[in-house]
């Protein structure tokens, strides 16, 4: 069966050439380029996502600067949003649209590292799963996943997504964009794992320590790494959470995200080439 999975010449994934090599941001990616449901691919340059832009260098902004985004959805809270405030380039203009702040959340990885009990990588990947149970639900989230599919179904141009990590929330939701163009399952779990290996990934991971113990206290270099990082089985979780309470995928985008059949085929007309 033909899983729709992107493959270069030579038999490879095509993988590191959507990732934009930036300085102080990490896990800067082009999530478009995935064949999709009927024939097509999802256009390039026009769905970016990321990490948080705090340590953004003037050569990082000059290099965002020239993607000419229309709409930014930073999906952080405003306490994250306050103690590591985006940079953005000179005469920035796209639009920044921010998550309201959830009434009793916190970003998966950072409520994975409040456990009160001892940390270890073992118990900080069960509070991780626990808590990818629950992210699809949160009201805040489905909120600004809405907005994302309308602005992307809109065709105005490029857009961007992005967290403190650039892997939880972000991956929920571009995994969401993608459902919503037919990318297959394979290919939006490939994506979603990329956050592993994109980019400098030690810089990354580095630069998560240093928000995750502002946020949340000291942390032992293995659970770090466990919250610094993604499981195929992570997204699963989210996605077989999304199919028991809703009855399927396509219910789930309808219903929580206002994306019916008629969204869905906008975005396609817009990003799918």
């Amino acid at each position: 069966m033909d899983t729709g999975s992107e493959v270069d010449k030579s038999g490879g994934r095509m993988s590191e050439d959507r990732v934009l090599a930036l300085e102080g941001v990490h896990n800067f990616r082009d999530y478009g380029g995935y064949s999709t449901a009927g024939g097509g691919r999802l256009r390039r340059g026009v769905l970016w996502r990321s990490g948080q832009h705090h340590g953004a260098s003037e050569a990082d902004l000059e290099r965002i600067g020239s993607l000419g985004l229309v709409a930014v959805f930073d999906l952080r809270s405003h306490r994250e949003r306050a103690s590591h405030p985006c940079r953005r380039p000179a005469s920035f203009a796209a639009r920044v649209v921010h998550a309201p702040d959830p009434a009793e959340h916190s970003a998966p990885h950072i409520a994975a590292a409040r456990v009160t009990r001892q940390r270890t990588a073992e118990s900080t990947r069960e509070g991780l799963l626990q808590n990818y149970t629950k992210i699809a639900f949160r009201p805040e989230l489905q909120a600004m996943m809405a907005q994302l599919i309308t602005a992307v179904a809109s065709g105005e141009g490029p857009t961007l997504v992005n967290c403190m990590a650039g892997k939880d929330r972000t991956g929920l939701a571009v995994a969401m964009v993608q459902f919503a163009a037919g990318v297959h399952r394979d290919d939006v779990l490939e994506d979603y794992l990329l956050t592993n290996t994109a980019g400098d990934v030690e810089a990354r991971i580095a630069a998560g320590a240093a928000t995750i113990r502002t946020m949340a206290g000291e942390i032992d270099e293995a659970a770090l790494r466990v919250l610094m990082g993604v499981e195929a089985e992570y997204l699963e979780t989210a996605l077989l959470a999304i199919e028991a309470e809703y009855g399927s995928l396509d219910s789930y985008m309808s219903d929580a995200l206002g994306a019916g059949p008629a969204v869905c085929a906008k975005l396609r007309d817009a990003v799918v080439a």
